[in-house]
């Protein structure tokens, strides 16, 4: 599919479902499936509103939240059928976006969860989201790395449709888990991603300041999909207060920072997407500038870090029993990045281990393909590959995970 820019997403799902009866008693999933008008009904109401892209309403439709709602063995067939009802919504007027959203779920040691485990529980909705034909992948309101690399490379296994993706930040633009959306943009993009960007959490104004940032590293459009402003409790239920004409006044400003897709996320509704529709109309696109393009981009799972093309390692550290007090001295030392071989699959796992310690520029040195993709898969930030690999090995892992070389 061709995409042109601006494009224009949907409103709210979960704000608008609530005023159409949903309690929050049962999964969304399952009373949008029971109630399938509502759904129709607001999505309807967006493509005649002007959005160019409707979501799935498959938010907590992956394994992991279905269980927690008493629904097992049952991911395909809700996420075939509810993209079946924005299909149905869209009429051919509109794209669907299969949407996938967090597990829940954190890493070992800090969680419960493998790496693997992620991917599993997210090619498994991206499955059925395949087979319900959505015309591209929406991977929403990321809270961790590791949630939205797996969810990147369960959609890839499963098709090459364009894939978006979108985090939640604070104030300071780092997600619950720490990360500043700059590193999430610097992983991500590098493993392909169409579209970068942020989603709910803020309204228009608190979000163009983190929107202004990712345009300095930024080599994919941007996103933004706010709130219909800061969320208040008004005798005793959530409200947000921004009507249409202000959500849209920092349109212009959102395009000059480079971002080429817009929606709404809570308390907007079609009043909002229209108002988005006419201020956009006639818009041109300006694609964003990255101010460090000529140098290397890599990141920690929490910090991005940009290195001249000359940048040299220390000592090269190997995989030991004493790694994490190893790493620690090499960490505290006044190299630009560290440097450590890993040669078998042992060494994976400690490093695995010990990845969170990392908060400079990573280089892997390894002479294996196989043992380097495992590491690249549990390694959260953007690692520089040194060896003996040659270029029809390297080329593909650069493809899927951004190995830089």
């Amino acid at each position: 599919m061709e995409i042109r820019f601006p494009l224009i997403l949907d409103g709210a799902t979960g704000t608008e479902l609530q005023k159409r009866g949903y309690m929050g008693d049962v999964s969304a999933e399952q009373w949008v499936l029971e109630h399938p008008e509502s759904i129709l009904d607001i999505q309807k109401s967006y493509v005649a509103s002007g959005s160019n892209v409707l979501y799935s309403p498959s938010f907590g439709a992956n394994r992991r939240k279905l269980e927690e709602h008493g629904i097992f063995n049952k991911t395909g067939e809700y996420n075939r059928r509810l993209a079946a009802l924005s299909k149905e919504a869209a009429g051919g007027k509109a794209w669907v976006a299969g949407d996938i959203s967090p597990t829940g779920m954190f890493l070992s040691p800090l969680g419960e969860a493998s790496f693997e485990e992620l991917v599993d529980i997210y090619t498994e909705q991206a499955a059925g989201l395949e087979e319900a034909g959505v015309d591209l992948f929406v991977i929403e309101t990321m809270m961790t790395l590791s949630d939205a690399r797996a969810a990147v490379l369960a959609v890839r296994s499963v098709s090459d449709k364009p894939i978006f993706v979108t985090f939640t930040c604070d104030e300071s633009g780092r997600s619950l888990s720490g990360t500043d959306v700059t590193a999430a943009l610097t992983v991500l993009q590098g493993m392909g991603i169409s579209a970068f960007g942020l989603n709910c959490s803020a309204g228009p104004e608190q979000m163009l300041v983190h929107l202004k940032r990712l345009r300095e590293f930024a080599r994919v459009p941007l996103i933004a999909k706010p709130n219909a402003g800061m969320p208040q409790i008004v005798d005793g239920k959530t409200v947000y207060d921004c009507p249409p004409d202000e959500f849209v006044a920092l349109v212009g400003e959102m395009l000059d920072a480079g971002v080429a897709v817009f929606g709404g996320c809570c308390g907007t509704t079609s009043e909002h997407i229209s108002a988005l529709s006419k201020a956009l109309d006639g818009a041109k696109f300006v694609r964003p500038a990255p101010e460090h393009g000529d140098m290397l981009p890599v990141s920690t799972e929490k910090e991005p870090m940009y290195l001249p093309v000359d940048a040299k390692h220390g000592k090269v550290l190997s995989v030991t029993s004493e790694l994490e007090d190893t790493l620690s001295d090499a960490l505290d030392s006044d190299d630009a990045m560290i440097a450590i071989r890993l040669s078998g699959w042992a060494d994976v796992d400690a490093f695995a281990d010990c990845q969170y310690m990392i908060n400079k520029p990573l280089c892997i040195v390894c002479d294996d393909a196989d043992v380097l993709e495992s590491a690249l898969r549990v390694y959260q930030g953007r690692a520089l590959y040194e060896g003996a690999l040659d270029e029809s090995a390297l080329l593909p892992l650069c493809d899927k995970y951004g190995l830089i070389i």
